[in-house]
């Protein structure tokens, strides 16, 4: 069996729990022409992420080997399986996330076999695929926002939370496996709940989680702002096992273009959250992302965007130009912003984070922070590291240390910083 995930850390937990149930029947192997079942869990949450979708799926079928089935499931096929099945004659089957509750069966049916023994997926039977001192643990999937811009909803359906029961005994497994970083991940983390709780339950699951034994702490990520409330922050500020880091994707700054986007709140609150986050705990993180090029989005929209930028002043910004995807509201806006605009907003967008980013860095020269360690970067012949400031997306950059001991991977040791860019802190073990 040779499996590849792609997309985002949620999608990444539905592939280790696809393995989890084939893996006690099913090698893997690291090679797919040594595969008699290759498996990829795709994405298609925007052109780039569809573009690699298919290319991934063309580049595996072209080590298939005689008698080996090809089976592509996650976000591609349940927005374009009717599409795919005759032009994509490689995949053997195409699985929506709707048959997830019968993957193992299917399987057995593509194999034309019943040696793999019928089970469920489970979060608590997954192969794990993160280092051994961090965890993802899916809350809830599916969304009830509607924004204009976004095809979640209709490729991952309503908002369906897992009981604060069930979570509590993952996070309690992985704990016990000497986990120490806990991420809880979902297409609106602060909506946990409201389904089968009928009110937003994020802190009722975050009391439970506090009072779990052990060395560990828990990061959330992708609030949605208008319901991070004040009770969610003071909660935080309180309790040290939650790491006071807010990633808070907020798509754009302008009321006109977050009404377009069919987005709760407008600047005035964005802002006076941001203020109220950073007064009550002064060493938060605050992180968000933007989409610029969106339609009505004019040069005065933009501007003001770069501007409110320099007041916010956040810890960590990401970006995109905007795409459209079939079936969002957005279809129906006068489309006229050209790629080369949308581009080089984008590049003025970072380069104006890139200074932000840099003078807030420069402010921890000099200072001692505890790390844990992630790797090692044989070009520069240091370790990598992070802390609570940087989650493990990728996306907030590092810390190199030079280490004076030996240590382990997920060890933490005590560092002094002493160089620095925009992304990146160098500092030596004290």
């Amino acid at each position: 069996m040779y499996v590849v995930s792609l997309g985002c850390a949620k999608n990444q937990v539905d592939t280790e729990m696809i393995v989890g149930a084939l893996k006690e029947d099913c090698e893997l192997v690291e090679q797919p022409d040594d595969a008699d079942l290759l498996i990829i869990n795709t994405c298609a949450f925007i052109d780039s992420a569809k573009k690699e979708a298919i290319d991934t799926i063309l580049s595996v079928a072209d080590y298939k080997k005689p008698g080996a089935k090809l089976v592509v499931c996650g976000c591609l096929p349940k927005r374009y399986k009717d599409e795919l099945i005759p032009i994509m004659p490689e995949v053997d089957r195409f699985i929506t996330i709707e048959e997830y509750k019968d993957f193992v069966n299917i399987i057995n049916d593509v194999l034309k076999s019943s040696y793999i023994k019928e089970k469920d997926l489970s979060f608590l039977n997954r192969y794990i695929t993160t280092p051994s001192y961090m965890r993802y643990i899916r809350i809830s999937d599916g969304c009830l926002n509607h924004c204009a811009f976004c095809a979640i909803p209709l490729i991952r359906g309503k908002l369906n939370s897992r009981t604060i029961e069930d979570i509590k005994e993952e996070v309690i497994l992985a704990v016990n496996e000497g986990v120490y970083e806990i991420n809880l991940i979902s297409q609106d983390t602060t909506r946990y709940g409201f389904d089968i709780y009928k009110k937003n339950a994020l802190v009722d699951l975050l009391k439970e989680l506090v009072l779990i034994p052990g060395d560990f702490k828990i990061r959330l990520l992708y609030l949605y702002p208008d319901i991070v409330t004040d009770e969610l922050i003071d909660f935080i500020k309180n309790n040290p096992k939650v790491m006071p880091y807010f990633d808070i994707p907020i798509q754009h700054s302008e009321d006109k273009i977050l009404k377009a986007m069919y987005r709760r709140g407008n600047r005035e609150y964005l802002v006076n959250l941001f203020k109220k986050i950073r007064n009550e705990i002064p060493n938060s993180i605050i992180r968000t992302t933007f989409i610029v090029g969106f339609p009505y989005e004019g040069e005065e929209e933009f501007n003001n965007l770069v501007e409110f930028i320099k007041l916010v002043k956040f810890d960590r910004m990401g970006a995109f130009t905007f795409s459209l995807e079939e079936g969002t509201k957005a279809c129906d806006y006068p489309n006229i912003i050209s790629e080369s605009v949308k581009q080089e907003r984008y590049e003025k967008l970072m380069q104006v984070q890139e200074e932000i980013s840099l003078a807030i860095n420069k402010g921890k020269l000099g200072s001692v922070m505890e790390v844990f360690i992630t790797g090692y970067d044989s070009e520069s012949y240091l370790f990598t590291a992070r802390n609570d400031a940087y989650a493990p997306d990728d996306i907030d950059g590092l810390i190199y240390v030079a280490l004076k001991n030996e240590h382990e991977i997920g060890e933490r040791v005590k560092v002094k910083i002493l160089d620095c860019d925009a992304y990146t802190l160098t500092g030596e073990e004290c």
